[in-house]
């Protein structure tokens, strides 16, 4: 019983570490990405991901996320570009107004006049 207890642990530990050491010539950068609650913090997540080439972990709390993303393959504009275009506001782009309003009415954050 203790082996499985010390294996549980084990992976729960090194699993979340796991998508970081899969992006190869990594490198991180903190941005400012609009955004009100969990669907948005989904939405920017899925946006940014794109396996083995860049992720994106965002706080609801602070509005800021480190996006992780290979800088052979990528560059943090190209994975911002791919935010916006799911209608998220960032220090790179402004989001589509249509794509924008068809945002669930709780992720319809206040945007910044131009």
């Amino acid at each position: 019983m203790h082996k499985y207890l010390i294996v549980l642990i084990a992976f729960l530990m090194v699993g979340p570490m796991q998508g970081i050491a899969q992006i190869k010539n990594a490198r991180k950068e903190t941005v400012h990405i609009y955004g009100n609650c969990g669907m948005c913090e989904s939405t920017i997540e899925k946006s940014a991901l794109k396996n083995g080439v860049a992720q994106a972990d965002w706080d609801r709390t602070t509005k800021m996320a480190v996006i992780t993303y290979d800088s052979t393959k990528t560059n943090i504009k190209v994975v911002m570009k791919r935010i916006a275009d799911a209608g998220y506001d960032n220090d790179y782009y402004k989001a589509p107004d249509d794509v924008y309003a068809k945002l669930h009415s709780c992720c319809q954050y206040d945007r910044k006049p131009e």
